[in-house]
Parts: C-alpha cells; structure tokens; sequence
C-alpha cells in the first residue's frame, strides 16, 4: 500500500521531510577505528570456545588451562575426598571455558573454570543467607569525582579467583571434577572447604573473607 504524502503550509513543495540529523557514513579504513573493531571481531569469531569437556579435552591450549585451574584449587585446598554419607547427597559440576582477547583483539588467555551447580543444593541443608554487598557505579563514580577534586591517589586491585577464598561453614559435597576422578578413589566425593564458583553462598563467603581482612588492616566498615 503506498501512503500519500503530507502536506504541510510552510513546505512549498507540499511534501514533509524528517527533521532528524543524518551523520556521515563512517568508512572502513585500515588504519582507523573501524577497521580495529573489525579485525576484533573477526579474531573472536574464529575463536571457538568450547560448551563441554568431551569438546575440549585433547585440546593443549584447554588441556593447559584446566591443569593450571586444578592446580589453583589445590593449592587452595579447596577440597578432600571422603566418602559420601548416606544422609548427603553430591552436587555435581562441569567445566566452562572462555577466551579472553586484549584489546587489540590478540588472545590473553584461554580460561577454564571449574563451576558447581549450585542450582542443585538444597535450602537450610546445602546453604543458608547468600546476600552480599555490591558496589554501585553511582558510589564508584563518586569516589572518582572526590579523588579527582582532593588530588589524591586512586589505586585498583584485582583479586584471582577470588570466589576460592571464601571459607564454607555449610557441608557441601560435590562430584569428583569430570576429567579429573581419583581412579584409585571413584567412589569418593568432594567435600568443600572453601568456595567455589558457582554456589549458592560463595559471593557471601568471599565478602565475609575480605571484610575480615580490610578490618584487620586498619579499615573501618561503616
């Protein structure tokens, strides 16, 4: 169906035109900031990230990243194997995996990461309060502003893997990692000693840990 035109009385030609601002066509060149974003997203296009582990195993850049992310749980000791009593039952787990690119579009690192299915515990047996405090960009960027007008120094930290911190006070037991199962143990399971990614209660677990520490190192909480 073809609409006719509007007339309006201060338009000699009869016909309305759009009011709104046109911008110029940004060109693709090679040396702009198009043509980054372009190769940027080419190079994480042809990064694929694997779903599962029967993707990823036999891979030497995941094989590398699952081992280095098994290695940080255990210098954590994040778990011990026992034997799952008949009152409990086990959470099981599965790998994620995930490429990081610098900015460039270059990749950082390939990262693996070990997640519970917290989905799978159980209220008042599994867990109990899981709030914790978040920052707001509204408190960050006041922050900025009275840095910025006091001439003071702002520093940021990033802590690794800080969700493995958080002490379990709760007993969580878990399936043995896929890919990595005690062949001399199978019928064990993991009990928790420390958070893990994807719990219910880790947020919770990893703010009650570094609360403790900022306290003890002169901080207030107010």
């Amino acid at each position: 169906m073809v609409k006719k035109a509007l007339k309006t009385p201060d338009n000699n030609s009869g016909i309305r035109r759009s009011t709104r601002v046109k911008y110029p066509i940004q060109i693709l060149t090679y040396d702009g900031f198009v043509a980054h974003h372009y190769a940027y997203m080419v190079r994480v296009i042809q990064e694929v990230e694997p779903t599962c582990f029967e993707q990823a195993i036999g891979n030497s850049k995941w094989d590398n990243a699952m081992d280095e992310e098994m290695a940080t749980l255990d210098a954590n000791a994040t778990w011990e194997l026992v034997a799952l009593l008949e009152d409990k039952k086990a959470i099981g787990c599965k790998w994620v995996y995930k490429v990081k690119h610098n900015a460039d579009g270059s990749v950082s690192i390939y990262k693996a990461r070990l997640v519970a299915k917290g989905y799978a515990q159980t209220y008042g047996i599994d867990y109990e309060e899981t709030y914790s405090p978040v920052a707001k960009m509204t408190t960050v960027r006041a922050i900025i502003v009275m840095v910025a007008a006091k001439g003071w120094s702002l520093h940021r930290m990033d802590v690794k893997n800080d969700f493995l911190h958080g002490d379990l006070h709760e007993e969580v037991y878990m399936e043995q990692p896929p890919g990595y199962v005690d062949q001399t143990h199978l019928n064990l399971v993991c009990r928790l000693k420390k958070a893990l990614y994807g719990l219910k209660q880790a947020p919770r677990a990893w703010s009650e840990k570094i609360g403790e520490y900022l306290v003890t190192s002169g901080f207030s909480n107010i």
